[in-house]
């Protein structure tokens, strides 16, 4: 099945074939045909299933086939808000509408914190058809009166059960609140929880229900290793693999932000050249660094789960864990950066003694 068999036009298709991609994936043949029908999904999908295309796609189709409504009260009407819990994630899938609509007469913009607000406000008094958006900058927005999400006709949740474990739930309740109660509505998860169970029961209309992937699993193309080692010595042992190995491109995972920034330096005396990204760097560094590593030029990248959720980066071959995660479900978002879409890829956990309480509970 092709791209074209799903219903979508021409200009999407050429779009598509100019990325690199000629047949859809799992997740992206079941969405694609209920979102352009304009039903609710509930979709649950591992990162690098092809989740974010099976909803740009059908939506940039959508808006560019109807008529687009009258701008009211100087600010131009969103007509797809999508939302998503992260700037690094709301960029991405801003730069996957931006590519696959760029034969399209539809504007869009991303919007999050960190950066001066005052840009934004003068970009949505120009026409935006799509809106990208964490919810708090939304919300800034809303408070100043500079965005106008009345007549919002497609309502996207993407990764709601990170926009949930991070808090957001009564901004989510917010916004929703301010949005027209007849618009189709998109959830997408990689974890589901009763937390997302709840949610949908509020939100979605009869809802189809996606899965693409067994809940909860690791992809089966990703090699898992686990090494024993002396907290004292993980950093040595991590150098070793990484040089010994000749690696490059190395998402490297620690548990906190002041642990990520003494790694970086640590790797930095052994010339291995890394930088971090965490919630306490700018917008600017983050950038920065995620561009570096996407372009190969970059050998390691050191991050906390919440500054790497979301990640797109295509191929990445090695995922390490320096520090294992408290909570066993964030294993699965990890390890899922690499072994995406069929390729191959490798995990490595380097565990001490006092974290084998958190390993019995992975596995």
């Amino acid at each position: 099945m092709s791209f074209s068999h799903l219903g979508l036009s021409p200009e999407i298709v050429r779009a598509v074939t100019e990325r690199g991609y000629n047949r859809p994936t799992p997740i992206q043949k079941q969405a694609i045909p209920i979102v352009l029908s304009g039903g609710d999904i509930l979709a649950g999908a591992q990162t690098g299933t092809g989740k974010t295309a099976s909803f740009t796609l059908p939506l940039l189709h959508k808006l560019s086939t109807h008529q687009v409504q009258n701008n009211t009260n100087g600010f131009s009407p969103i007509r797809a808000l999508i939302l998503t819990p992260t700037r690094e994630l709301a960029a991405q899938v801003q730069e996957s509408v931006r590519d696959y609509g760029k034969y399209l007469d539809l504007n869009s913009m991303v919007m999050f914190g960190g950066v001066s607000i005052g840009p934004q406000k003068q970009k949505l008094r120009t026409r935006v058809d799509i809106l990208v958006s964490t919810p708090g900058r939304l919300l800034d927005h809303v408070q100043q009166g500079t965005v106008n999400l009345s007549l919002v006709e497609v309502l996207v949740l993407d990764e709601a059960d990170r926009m949930l474990d991070m808090g957001f739930i009564n901004d989510i309740r917010r916004i929703l609140s301010l949005l027209p109660k007849q618009r189709q509505n998109l959830l997408f998860f990689a974890t589901f929880s009763d937390k997302i169970k709840t949610l949908a029961a509020g939100l979605l209309n009869n809802p189809t229900m996606i899965e693409v992937a067994q809940r909860n699993v690791t992809a089966a193309t990703v090699s898992q290793k686990v090494y024993h080692v002396d907290r004292e010595r993980k950093r040595q042992l991590l150098s070793h693999l990484i040089r010994e190995n000749k690696w490059y491109q190395v998402l490297v995972f620690s548990r906190t932000k002041y642990g990520a920034d003494r790694l970086v330096k640590q790797l930095g005396e052994d010339r291995i050249q890394a930088l971090a990204i965490h919630g306490n760097k700018s917008q600017g560094a983050r950038t920065h660094a995620l561009g570096k590593f996407k372009a190969g030029t970059l050998q390691v990248l050191v991050a906390t789960d919440i500054a790497a959720r979301g990640l797109d980066i295509s191929e990445l071959p090695y995922v390490i864990n320096y520090d294992l995660p408290n909570v066993p479900e964030d294993y699965v978002h990890r390890i899922g950066r690499t072994g995406r879409a069929g390729a191959e890829g490798e995990a490595i956990s380097l565990v001490c003694v006092d974290e084998h309480h958190l390993l019995a509970d992975i596995e």
